[in-house]
């Protein structure tokens, strides 16, 4: 027998055929993507990140931090393009995400799905998008004392129309996708010109949260985009559509991935600077109060300012298109997770459009609480999900020389980021309603990095030896 099966008594034909598949099946695995290919795979891993809520935090950074913007720009592209980035790489290398939350433990990758779904859906992110339209849309035109009417009426009718579009989300898509993700960043090209044009002027002088540790403060308010927890899910979805390509070889893929999120993070690392730069100028045209404002405000100031009301309401439009799309999505993206997961609830068949509507309704609740007050209950949510998060992907990626040589590692590293994390969150909470708990605060303290919200460093460091003094022995 010879090369390819070929032996006596087969046809030249079928040898022929058979040496041509194998040749063909080879090709597709060893092939690699084109530049063109590999640009169009950058801009789906852009678009998948950055939607319009990523528009009004780093403006917020830049107007809070004002003289002190550099490093605080450099904490929030740390957390908010550095951790999203290796995020996908990690989900990408295990499998997918309940392969890798898995490692720890089913039951563990089941309560971490429904925590991150439930984040980025109905609890803040879909509810996000209707106080964030309406800051940008409707509050400038409105007197402060019928905002809460406005509101009211505004998120009944977004609402509305997200459902209806929901039911067939794919005709949205095929329509708004193809120019909103353009839109935004010829928006941003323009203010960043605007803002150029215009001159900074005298910065205004860090405050709020700003005043101090500026690196940290920016790299905790990162987690406000919520890209590393969406990573978790969106890393699979990125290496599938490379293989659509016909890239078939695992380390390729991996490749790929690396040059996808590469070109991805240049983008955003380019679009936050410029929307730091862009707060930093409209601080300086007017204040604004930490306490209440978000950075809706500061791009209102600022368009206001230098457009005038039809630069504002040009602004707001571009962002209610926006937000609509996304929030579409993510009602979507929930039920379908949730109506596959939970079928039945107490002894109950849940169908997908129930689901649907349950977030809907949920949402609508929850976003007439306001912008401000959605973002600052989702701070302490998101110090408790961002740590195991964190400690998750790194654990990915160094998985080859630690987790499959002493596996318990994952679980007793999470097991005590996870305690950490959710006693500060469960602290932050009490904080943020006006209270205290004087006996954790007390604990909290004694942690190293406590006072910059990281004190969940020293419990992974401490998981991390008790799970390789925790290995099997052979």
């Amino acid at each position: 027998m010879t090369a390819y099966g070929w032996c006596e008594g087969t046809t030249l034909e079928a040898n022929l055929l058979e040496w041509v598949a194998d040749t063909q099946r080879k090709r597709r695995t060893l092939n690699k993507l084109v530049a063109r290919q590999r640009l169009v795979m950058t801009f789906t891993f852009f678009s998948m990140f950055f939607g319009a809520g990523n528009l009004i935090f780093p403006p917020f950074v830049g107007a809070q931090a004002g003289s002190a913007t550099m490093p605080a720009a450099i904490g929030f592209i740390v957390s908010a393009v550095g951790l999203p980035i290796l995020g996908v790489l990690a989900v990408t290398f295990a499998g997918g995400f309940d392969k890798l939350a898995g490692r720890v433990s089913p039951k563990f990758a089941l309560f971490l799905g429904v925590a991150i779904m439930l984040t980025i859906g109905p609890c803040f992110a879909i509810p996000r998008t209707a106080t964030t339209s309406f800051e940008m849309m409707v509050a400038p035109f409105v007197p402060t004392s019928y905002d809460w009417l406005a509101q009211l009426i505004y998120s009944l009718v977004f609402f509305s129309l997200a459902f209806l579009f929901a039911q067939h989300p794919e005709k949205l898509s095929k329509v708004l996708g193809r120019f909103m993700g353009p839109l935004l960043l010829v928006l941003i090209a323009v203010l960043f010109i605007a803002c150029l044009v215009h001159g900074i002027g005298t910065p205004a002088k860090p405050m709020g949260d700003y005043s101090t540790n500026q690196i940290a403060r920016g790299f905790l308010d990162g987690y406000q985009t919520m890209d590393l927890l969406a990573a978790l899910y969106f890393g699979i979805v990125i290496s599938a559509n490379i293989r659509a390509q016909q890239v078939d070889d695992e380390s390729l893929v991996q490749k790929e991935t690396a040059y996808a999120g590469l070109g991805t993070g240049v983008l955003l690392i380019v679009i936050y600077g410029a929307l730091s730069y862009v707060g930093v100028v409209s601080g300086a045209i007017a204040s604004i109060d930490p306490a209440k404002d978000t950075g809706a405000t500061v791009l209102t100031n600022l368009t206001s300012s230098l457009f005038g009301t039809f630069g504002t309401a040009f602004l707001g439009v571009v962002f209610v298109i926006a937000c609509l799309n996304v929030c579409t999505g993510l009602i979507c993206t929930c039920a379908t997770y949730f109506h596959t997961r939970f079928q039945t609830v107490a002894g109950r068949t849940l169908s997908y459009r129930t689901w649907q509507i349950i977030f809907t309704v949920f949402s609508f609740i929850v976003s007439n609480a306001g912008l401000s007050a959605i973002i600052k209950v989702s701070v302490p949510v998101l110090s408790a999900l961002y740590p195991i998060a964190i400690v998750l992907v790194l654990l990915a990626l160094t998985h080859k020389k630690l987790g499959a040589r002493f596996p318990r590692v994952y679980f007793w590293t999470v097991l005590l980021v996870g305690i950490a994390s959710f006693a500060t969150c469960i602290s932050s909470l009490a904080a943020v309603f006006g209270g205290s708990i004087g006996w954790l605060d007390a604990a909290l303290a004694m942690l190293p990095l406590q006072q910059y919200q990281l004190g969940w460093v020293m419990p992974a460091i401490i998981g991390l030896a008790i799970g390789i003094a925790d290995a099997p022995r052979r």
